[in-house]
């Protein structure tokens, strides 16, 4: 049974703010940032500007490379539904700025966890790492709830969807590669532009392994329990 669009609209929001927010905690560790954003923060302390800036620009190049795909697959295969597919990725871009957006809110609004008074317990490395497992949490479950709506995906989902539908590999698979290729990128990018990392840590790595499982957790536990928004038939 189709669920409402209202329902769905509104869990799809909602998780795209707990995306922001979990991507941006993962910054605020000071501990590693979430690999799919680890090329815009080199970006971000390079130039300087918000994270949310530099994240646009990276997500739009996802969707400029989306595009080019998708039509060279059209090329292949003239039955593909290239008008609705094409509009399917430029509606990507405005997602993108307000997606965006939400994370300078939540880089403005949120300190440093490292730059907190010593007497601050999240200066310390436990309360660091506590904000971490929130961050890993929060990414995971944004990310599922968004995705589980089947309405709009963000260009960092959309893009790995679409060279798992190119390459006919496992989508899973495609984003482990994505997200190794990302932190090579921006170790690359560190050294070469900044002559340091300050963008890889275990916080990064912690995120590779965790948010998978945080998203599988909530699609078993958590989607059945929703109503009926995420099934539609």
């Amino acid at each position: 049974m189709r669920g409402s669009w209202a329902g769905r609209l509104s869990v799809y929001l909602a998780g795209l703010a707990v995306l922001a927010l979990g991507i941006t905690l993962n910054v605020k560790t000071g501990l590693g940032v979430s690999p799919l954003v680890s090329v815009a923060h080199v970006a971000a302390l390079a130039i300087p500007a918000p994270i949310g800036d530099t994240t646009f620009v990276l997500y739009s190049s996802f969707v400029v490379v989306q595009i080019v795909m998708h039509l060279l697959m059209y090329r292949r295969n003239r039955t593909l539904p290239i008008g609705s597919i094409i509009v399917k990725d430029m509606l990507q871009l405005p997602l993108s700025m307000v997606f965006t957006r939400l994370m300078n809110v939540f880089e403005a609004a949120i300190p440093m966890m490292t730059d907190l008074g010593q007497e601050s317990f999240f200066a310390s490395m436990a309360g660091r790492l506590l904000v971490l497992l929130a961050a890993i949490v929060c990414t995971g479950v944004g990310a599922a709830a968004s995705l589980d709506m089947r309405l709009i995906p963000n260009p960092g989902d959309g893009i790995v969807q679409t060279i798992a539908d190119v390459s006919h590999l496992e989508t899973g698979l495609v984003k482990n590669i994505f997200d190794g290729c990302s932190v090579a990128l921006a170790l690359v990018l560190s050294y070469a532009i900044l002559h340091e990392n300050q963008t890889i840590g275990i916080g990064t790595l912690a995120a590779f392994l965790g948010i998978g499982r945080a998203m599988a957790l909530f699609n078993r536990f958590v989607l059945p329990h929703l109503p009926r928004v995420g099934y539609i038939s």
